[in-house]
């Protein structure tokens, strides 16, 4: 039976009268999340209250409504009421950005800042019999991580040399905090490839999306990331207490057979977080035909011109609903800035945009939710193009709208300011020119993903395009926070270039934004 922590309310229920009925409040543990799922679900169908509820319901029992009323009525809400930890480790950080590429997320993933990611190994596609490509691809990862080892070395030595220690503060933490900084400048070498780790609480109704996204996906790691993630919903858990609970079921069989039985039993049943609710979740097919069919609808409007130089930060314009529709269904399918792709569909015509819009819901089935690119109308567009480590960090904000292109290495890297003044820029200039070198190289073998394998050689330093469109409010949040000189300096730029674009087009707003100035002096002590 699940245990129950309950509020005084209910313990003093013995006091309710007519006049004055007790409220009861009162926190449940102990329940498979699908049965609590159920349990809250009959709520809306049934007079009995939770206590009674979970009193009468089993695995089994919550199997069967769920089917009924989730599968064959469509009631999915219902899994939003069952909430799911999971851990996912040794992925790649390119598969960690799209685990976490979900609305309804918690999670968090290993930080490049507090880390040293030296000894983290990385993932390596399978090239097949292409053993040229498959030495390749080892010889720049190899070197990408022997270069972040020597560079978060000097850059520490050199953060020391100009940052003296204050007699208050502890000979551990000053090195702590220093590190922490040159990790910040030697991620830009670490390679999408590498291993990272994470955990997300997720409720039941994301998984299942996440998993049909994932086995949609364009790269093989996570097609096979999905299948994992689904095994682990379906199988049984892990149970930190399970050895302390065996070696308690022994000493109760130990005076009794019987109650060791039965202890066994209920003790150390397996528990499924979710069997019923994520079995049938399958590859996205709308996902896969409409990405096919806009890749090409993206190609055949820009053809070959060249990518327009916008500005880091370029917040648009108004437009009618059309043309962005139109233009952000494309956006995700190339590499050209939003503006330059908006110019194209607004001279295409009225026919050919309904034509795009149309690609994006001509495969949706009669239980897809309509692609997230469809979610348009905010009042705060910006075409943000900055380095992938930064752009981890600005993926985190869930009340947003991000519309994220591919990664590549069209647009070049970005270069921390403190090379320069350590005399490491020209290497660091020598390393990124020859992994870019590899990435072609790589893209153009003929395995069947050889573009998408190639990707986990690109360094976080590269830059990647993402959309993101957000309200005011939201935009004030991303500022401020973002912006704060305890921050990364990549993403404390693209903060205050929010802010400053703003401004530039409602000046009367600058007084509601509590922003700090990128242009002014760091402490690098301060944390």
């Amino acid at each position: 039976m699940p245990e129950v922590i309950v509020t005084p309310s209910s313990a003093n229920s013995d006091i309710e009268t007519a006049d004055a009925p007790s409220l009861e409040v009162f926190a449940v543990y102990g329940v498979e999340p699908e049965v609590q799922a159920y349990a809250m679900a009959k709520y809306s169908r049934s007079a009995l209250s939770m206590k009674e509820s979970l009193q009468e319901i089993n695995q089994q029992k919550a199997e069967k409504f769920l089917n009924t009323f989730y599968f064959q009525y469509g009631h999915r809400s219902i899994a939003d009421l069952a909430h799911i930890a999971l851990a996912i480790e040794k992925l790649s950080i390119l598969a960690a950005i799209t685990v976490a590429d979900e609305q309804r997320w918690d999670g968090q993933e290993r930080s490049t800042r507090y880390q040293d990611f030296k000894k983290s190994g990385y993932f390596t596609p399978s090239f097949g019999e292409d053993e040229p490509a498959c030495s390749l691809y080892k010889n720049t990862v190899d070197n990408l991580f022997a270069e972040y080892e020597s560079l978060s070395e000097q850059m520490f030595r050199y953060l020391m040399g100009i940052t003296p220690k204050p007699t208050e503060m502890k000979q551990e933490g000053y090195e702590r905090t220093l590190r922490a900084r040159a990790f910040d400048i030697s991620r830009y070498l670490l390679p999408l490839a590498t291993n990272t780790s994470l955990g997300e609480i997720v409720n039941a109704r994301t998984l299942e999306g996440q998993v049909s996204h994932l086995l949609a996906h364009t790269h093989q790691e996570v097609r096979r990331l999905g299948e994992l993630l689904k095994h682990a919903a379906i199988s049984p858990a892990y149970n930190v207490n399970r050895e302390s609970l065996e070696r308690l079921v022994e000493d109760i069989r130990a005076v009794s057979a019987e109650l060791g039985t039965r202890a066994e039993q209920e003790l150390l049943r397996e528990v499924r977080v979710a069997p019923t609710l994520v079995k049938y979740a399958d590859p996205n097919k709308y996902e896969i035909e409409t990405r096919q069919e806009l890749q090409e609808a993206a190609a055949a409007l820009m053809g070959n011109s060249p990518i327009d130089v916008m500005k880091p930060v370029d917040l648009q314009d108004d437009e009618p609903l059309e043309v962005e529709l139109a233009s952000t269904l494309l956006y995700e399918h190339c590499h050209y800035p939003y503006r330059q792709i908006r110019q194209e569909v607004e001279a295409a015509g009225e026919k050919k945009r309904r034509e795009i819009i149309d690609l994006g819901l001509r495969h949706r089935g009669s239980h897809d939710e309509v692609l997230r690119t469809f979610c348009a109308g905010q009042q705060f567009r910006f075409d943000i193009l900055m380095d992938i480590g930064g752009f981890r960090d600005m993926h985190r904000h869930r009340r947003c709208i991000q519309v994220g292109q591919g990664f590549t290495i069209k647009h070049g890297y970005d270069s921390p300011p403190e090379l320069v003044a350590a005399g490491l820029q020209k290497n660091y200039d020598g390393i990124m020119r020859r992994t870019a070198d590899s990435v072609k190289d790589l893209e153009k073998r003929s395995g069947a993903e050889a573009k998408e394998d190639s990707q986990y050689a690109i360094p976080l330093g590269f830059h990647k395009r993402t959309l993101f469109k957000m309200d005011f409010a939201e935009v004030v949040y991303i500022s401020e926070l973002r912006s704060g000189p305890a921050g990364h300096m990549s993403y404390r730029k693209v903060a205050y270039a929010m802010y400053e674009a703003v401004v530039r087009k409602y000046p009367a707003l600058a007084k509601y934004f509590r922003v700090h100035d990128v242009r002014e002096p760091v402490d690098l002590l301060r944390r």
